[in-house]
C-alpha cells in the first residue's frame, strides 16, 4: 500500500485533471461531486498526519503543497481573493484562524526553504515525456515561488499578529471535515464552535511561529543587518518556550540543533548584554565591541589575551587594521584606541619571539608620559613573574632594554628603569651596563637624577629636523602629508634631491627619464616619491594605499604634462587588474565591463612618445585570457598590434587554439601556429668557436632571441594565467615538445595531446633540457591553481616516474583517482587510470619491492597480466604487507596461484588465507557477472584506499 502522503498526491491529481469537451478543447478540471469527493480525501490524509508541515513538506512538491492547502483555506471558509493580511485573526472562527496560520507559516518556510542550495539529483537516461513533465512542475514552483514571495511581508504581518492572540485554537480532522462535507441543514454549527477538531494551544502556537518567524528574519539579515536583532529575538523566545513545555509535542517538533546553531549565529552578528553574550567566544565579543564602538573592552580582551595568547596573530592584526582604516576615514577618537591595541599586540609579539611590527615604531616617533604609562602596564599584565619561564623574561627583559636605548627623553627613560618590573627582569651588572651605554651616547645622561630642565631648552639644529622629516618621507603613505613634507624640506635647504633619500624608492627606467627630466625640483621629487610609493604598495599588494598615492600623482601631472598623465592612466589600469584578480576575481565574479573595455583600450592605444612598461601589456593579455575574452583576441584585435606586441600573438594564438579544442582536426591550423610559435621561443642559437688546438667546438645560447620573446618572459607570463582550458593547452603543447626529442623513454601524458604536430624539422635546435624544467615548473604552478584536476596530477606523476622518483610519482598517480572517484568510494573513470598508468604504478611498485601490490594492479588492467603478478608473487623479498593484502585480490586465477605456491614452499597460514580468500561466495565463477563486477569494485576501493594511506 502507498504510504498516506502519497495518496495526496494521487487524489489531487485525479482532482486537478483538466477534462476535454466534444470539440477536443482542454477545459479546467470540473466542480463535480467525484472531484470534491478527492479533494476531501487529499485533505483528510493530511488531517490524519495532523497537519505536521515538516512531513509534509518533505514528501509533497510545492505546487503539490499549495494546492492542498488552498483547499484547506476554501474549505474553512476564507473567501478567495481575500488578503489575510486585512482579517482580524481573533474574529474567526478556530479552525479557520487556523487554516490562515498553516498556510502563512508554510509561505514562510517555503520561502526560506528555497533559499538554501539544493543537491543536484543525478538525471537518469533521458525520457521525453518525464523530462517535460519535471519541466513543467519545476516552472510551476518557481511562479509559485514568486508568489509567494511577493506576499512575504504580508505573511509576516499575518504571524506576528498570531503572537498577540494568546488563546487556543484548533485544526481540522477527520470528524470535522466529514461534517463539513455533510449537507449544510444537518451540521447544526458543530464546526464553528470552540471545540471542534484538535486543540493546539497558545503557547503550542506561539512557539512554532516565533521559529518560523526567526528563521524568514534572519534569511533577510542577509542584506538588512538590523533584521537580526527581531531573529535573535524570535529564536531567543521559542528558546524559552521550549524549556518551559518540552521540545515538542502532538502538533510539531523543532529541530533544536539548528535552533541552537541560530541562536549562536544571531549572538555573534548582534551585540546583546545578557548571559548569553558573556558567555560567547572572544571572537564574538570582539565582534560585538566593535559592531557597538565599545573599545574600552575591546582593549580588555586584547590585554587578558596577552596571558592566554588564544588568539591568532593574524587575526589581531586584522581588527588592528580595520581600526585604523576607521582613524584615517576621520574618526580622530580612534587614534589612541589604535595605539593601545597596537601595543598590546607589540607585547604579544615580544613574548612569542616575533619581531617588533613598523606600526609601533610609526607610534613611538613621538613618546609621551601615557603612552610609556600604558605600555608598562600592558608589559606588567602580559607576564606572570611567578610562573613564566626564563625564556619569557628575557624576551620581556630585552625588548625594555631595547625600548630604553631608543628613547631621547631622559624623563621617560628614567620611567622605565625605575618600573618594578624591570628591576624584577634585569639583574644589577645587567642594569650597569644599560646605563655605561646610555652614557657613552650621551655624556649629559644620569639615570640616577633627575634631568636638569634647561637640557631640553636647547633647540634642535637644521641638520636634526631635516633628518626627521626624511624619516617621516619614508614612512608615510598619505600622499598630502608627504607633499607637505616636502614642502617643509625644500624650505629648509634648496641643494637636497630629496628623491635619493631611500634606496627602496625604485621607479622603471622608461619612466625615471621623463620624471627627472622636470625642472621643478619640489614637482619633481613629488611626482618620483609619490610614483615610487605606489608601485611599491602594488607590490605589496595594498593597494587602497596604492590607489590614493596614484590619484594624486595623476591630479599633479595632468596639470602640466599629457605624457605623464597617460603614463598614470596606464598604472592605475594595472592597479585596478591587480585589485580585482585579488578580490572579486578571487570567488569567479566577472570584471566590469568598463575594466574590460580600459584593457582593450590599453591594447589599441597608438599614442606616440608614452613611455611604455612591457608588463602591463603582458597583464592585460592575461587578463582576456583569464576571463575567455577570446572572440576579442581572436576576431577583434587589431593586425598591427598582432605584428608588434608579442604579447598579443601568443594571446590570440592561445585564444583561437581554445576555441577550436572541441572542433575536427582539419580546424587546427592556429594550434599549428602556437606550436611553430613556442618551439622557436625554446630553440637555441648555435655557433661555431676554433679554439688554441685548432678544433671547432659548439656554444649553445640558451636564451636564444629567435623567437617572439625569452623562454623566461615566456614562463613568466604563463604563470599569471588561471584559466584552466588555457593552462591544460600550454602545458600539453609543452608535453608534447617534451616528447618529440629522440631520447625519450618514458612520455609524459596529457590532455588535448593529440592537436599538436609529432615532429620538428630541426631537432638540435629545440633547448630539450629547458623544455623539461618548464613542464616541471609549469605543472607546479597549474596545481597551485587548482590541486584536484586529475589530468594535472598525472603530468605531475610521469614527471617523477620519469625521473626515477617512483614513491612520489605513486602519490600524485593515487591522488589523481582520489579526487576523481570521492577518494575511491566510485570508480575511477577510465579516461584517468587508463593502461599506460597502471603499468607505470606496476612498475613503481616493483622497483620499490613492493610485489603483492604489484600482482593486485595487474587485474586493473583491462587484460590481466598474470605472467607479471605470478613473478611478482614469486618474489620472496617483499617490502609490503605481503598476505593482509589477499583479500584485495578478486581473480581466481591469482588466488589459486597463490595457493599452489604457498604450498609449495609450506607455508600454511599463508596458504589458508589464500583459501580463505578463494572461498568467498561473491567470488564464485558462476555468479551473474554484475555480482563479480561489484565484487571487484569493492576490493579495487578498498586496496587504492589502503594505498593511499600509504603514500599520502
Amino acid at each position: 500500500d502507498p504510504p498516506p502522503v502519497q495518496l495526496i498526491v494521487q487524489f489531487l491529481e485525479q482532482a486537478s485533471k483538466p477534462s476535454v469537451n466534444e470539440q477536443n478543447q482542454v477545459q479546467p478540471p470540473p466542480d463535480n461531486k467525484r472531484n470534491r469527493i478527492l479533494k476531501l480525501l487529499a485533505l483528510k490524509v493530511a488531517a490524519h498526519l495532523k497537519w505536521d508541515l515538516d512531513v509534509l513538506e518533505k514528501s509533497l512538491s510545492v505546487p503539490v503543497l499549495n494546492m492542498l492547502l488552498n483547499e484547506l483555506l476554501c474549505i474553512s471558509k476564507v473567501p478567495p481573493g481575500t488578503k489575510h493580511v486585512d482579517v482580524d485573526l481573533s474574529s474567526l472562527p478556530p479552525t479557520t484562524a487556523m487554516a490562515i496560520l498553516l498556510y502563512n507559516r508554510w509561505a514562510i518556510r517555503t520561502i526560506v526553504q528555497s533559499s538554501f542550495p539544493v543537491k543536484q539529483v543525478k538525471p537518469g537516461p533521458p525520457q521525453l515525456n518525464v523530462m517535460n513533465q519535471i519541466q513543467q512542475e519545476k516552472e510551476l514552483t518557481e511562479n509559485i515561488l514568486k508568489v509567494l514571495k511577493e506576499q512575504a511581508a504580508d505573511s509576516i504581518l499575518v504571524l506576528e499578529g498570531a503572537l498577540k492572540l494568546n488563546k487556543d485554537l484548533y485544526v481540522h480532522t477527520i470528524r470535522t471535515l466529514d461534517l463539513l462535507a455533510m449537507e449544510p441543514g444537518m451540521v447544526n454549527g458543530e464546526t464553528e464552535s470552540s471545540t471542534a477538531g484538535l486543540k493546539i494551544t497558545a503557547e503550542e502556537i506561539q512557539c512554532q511561529v516565533c521559529y518560523d518567524l526567526g528563521a524568514i528574519y534572519f534569511q533577510q539579515g542577509a542584506t538588512n543587518a538590523a533584521v537580526h536583532e527581531n531573529a535573535k529575538e524570535k529564536f531567543f523566545k521559542t528558546k524559552e518556550l521550549i524549556a518551559k513545555n518540552g521540545s515538542s509535542s502532538l502538533h510539531f517538533t523543532i529541530d533544536e540543533e539548528r535552533l541552537a546553531g541560530y541562536c549562536q549565529a544571531c549572538g555573534v552578528l548582534t551585540s546583546s548584554d545578557d548571559d548569553a553574550s558573556q558567555q560567547a567566544t572572544p571572537y564574538s565579543q570582539i565582534h560585538s565591541c566593535m559592531k557597538s564602538g565599545n573599545y574600552q573592552d575591546l582593549v580588555k580582551i586584547f590585554l587578558e589575551d596577552n596571558l592566554t595568547l588564544s588568539l591568532p596573530v593574524q587575526f589581531r592584526q586584522s581588527v588592528l587594521r580595520e581600526l585604523f582604516q576607521k582613524a584615517q576615514q576621520g574618526n580622530d577618537s580612534l587614534d589612541e584606541v589604535c595605539f593601545k591595541v597596537c601595543m598590546c599586540n607589540t607585547v604579544c609579539d615580544v613574548l612569542q619571539g616575533r619581531t617588533v611590527d613598523v606600526q609601533f615604531c610609526q607610534l613611538f616617533l613621538k613618546p609621551s608620559k601615557e603612552k610609556i604609562d600604558f605600555l608598562l602596564e600592558v608589559c606588567s599584565k602580559s607576564i606572570n613573574l611567578e610562573n613564566a619561564s626564563e625564556a619569557l623574561k628575557r624576551k620581556m627583559a630585552a625588548f625594555l632594554k631595547n625600548l630604553c636605548l631608543g628613547l631621547e627623553d631622559l624623563h621617560l627613560v628614567f620611567m622605565i628603569s625605575s618600573h618594578e618590573l624591570f628591576i624584577k627582569l634585569l639583574k644589577d651588572d645587567e642594569r650597569k651596563l644599560l646605563i655605561d651605554q646610555m652614557r657613552k651616547r650621551s655624556p649629559r645622561i644620569n639615570l640616577c637624577t633627575k634631568p636638569v630642565t634647561s637640557f631640553y631648552d636647547i633647540p634642535a639644529s637644521a641638520s636634526v629636523n631635516i633628518g626627521q622629516l626624511e624619516h617621516q618621507l619614508i614612512l608615510s603613505v598619505d600622499p598630502w602629508r608627504i607633499r607637505q613634507i616636502l614642502i617643509e624640506l625644500h624650505g629648509m635647504t634648496s641643494e637636497r634631491q630629496f628623491w635619493t633619500i631611500s634606496n627602496k624608492w625604485e621607479v622603471p627606467n622608461v619612466y625615471g627619464n621623463v620624471i627627472l627630466g622636470i625642472k621643478d625640483n619640489l614637482t619633481r621629487d613629488l611626482v618620483y616619491i609619490l610614483m615610487a610609493k605606489g608601485l611599491h604598495c602594488c607590490a605589496i599588494k595594498d593597494f587602497v594605499h596604492a590607489k590614493q598615492l596614484f590619484a594624486a600623482c595623476l591630479e599633479l601631472v595632468t596639470e602640466f604634462s599629457p605624457k605623464l598623465r597617460q603614463v598614470m592612466l596606464n598604472e592605475m589600469l594595472l592597479l585596478d587588474i591587480y585589485t580585482h584578480e585579488a578580490g572579486a576575481g578571487v570567488s569567479g565574479e566577472r570584471p566590469p565591463s568598463d575594466l574590460i573595455s580600459r584593457v582593450r583600450g590599453y591594447l589599441e592605444m597608438r599614442v606616440p612618445d608614452i613611455p611604455l612598461r612591457q608588463v602591463i601589456a603582458e597583464e592585460c593579455v592575461a587578463f582576456l585570457l583569464n576571463w575567455c575574452e577570446n572572440e576579442y583576441l581572436t576576431m577583434q584585435v587589431p593586425l598591427p598590434l598582432v605584428q608588434t606586441n608579442p604579447y598579443v600573438k601568443l594571446g590570440q594564438l592561445l585564444a583561437a587554439t581554445c576555441k577550436e579544442l572541441p572542433g575536427p582536426k582539419e580546424s587546427r591550423r592556429t594550434a599549428k601556429d602556437l606550436w611553430e610559435v613556442v618551439v622557436q621561443i625554446c630553440s637555441v642559437s648555435n655557433q661555431h668557436k676554433r679554439g688554441n688546438d685548432g678544433r671547432v667546438s659548439l656554444i649553445k645560447h640558451r636564451e636564444s632571441t629567435l623567437g617572439i620573446m625569452y623562454r623566461s618572459e615566456l614562463l613568466s607570463f604563463i604563470k599569471k594565467l588561471r584559466e584552466p582550458l588555457v593552462l591544460t593547452t600550454i602545458l600539453s603543447l609543452f608535453v608534447k615538445l617534451h616528447n618529440v626529442r629522440e631520447d625519450i623513454v618514458n612520455d609524459i601524458a596529457a590532455e588535448h595531446i593529440s592537436i599538436w604536430p609529432s615532429s620538428i624539422p630541426n631537432l638540435q635546435s629545440v633547448d630539450f633540457e629547458a623544455v623539461a624544467v618548464t613542464v616541471k615548473e609549469l605543472v607546479s604552478y597549474a596545481l597551485t591553481i587548482n590541486a584536484n584536476n586529475h589530468f594535472w596530477l598525472i603530468i605531475q606523476a610521469d614527471i617523477y616516474f620519469a625521473t626515477n622518483q617512483y614513491s612520489a610519482a605513486l602519490h600524485y598517480y593515487l591522488q589523481a583517482g582520489a579526487v576523481c572517484s570521492d577518494f575511491f568510494n566510485k570508480m575511477v573513470p577510465p579516461d584517468v587510470y587508463t593502461d599506460q598508468v597502471i603499468k607505470r604504478m606496476i612498475k613503481c611498485c616493483s622497483l620499490l619491492n613492493c610485489h603483492t601490490q604489484v600482482a593486485i594492479l595487474c587485474q586493473f588492467l583491462r587484460e590481466v597480466d598474470y605472467k607479471t603478478a605470478f613473478k611478482a608473487l614469486q618474489e620472496q623479498n617483499s617490502h609490503d604487507a605481503m598476505d593482509s593484502y589477499y583479500e584485495y585480490i578478486w581473480d581466481v586465477t591469482i588466488l589459486e596461484y597463490l595457493t599452489y605456491l604457498h604450498h609449495k614452499r609450506g607455508e600454511t597460514d599463508k596458504r589458508q588465507i589464500a583459501i580463505k580468500a578463494i572461498g568467498q561466495t561473491e567470488l564464485n565463477a558462476s555468479n551473474p557477472e554484475e555480482v563479480l563486477q561489484l565484487a571487484a569494485q569493492r576490493r579495487k576501493k578498498k586496496f587504492l584506499q589502503a594505498m593511499a594511506k600509504l603514500y599520502f
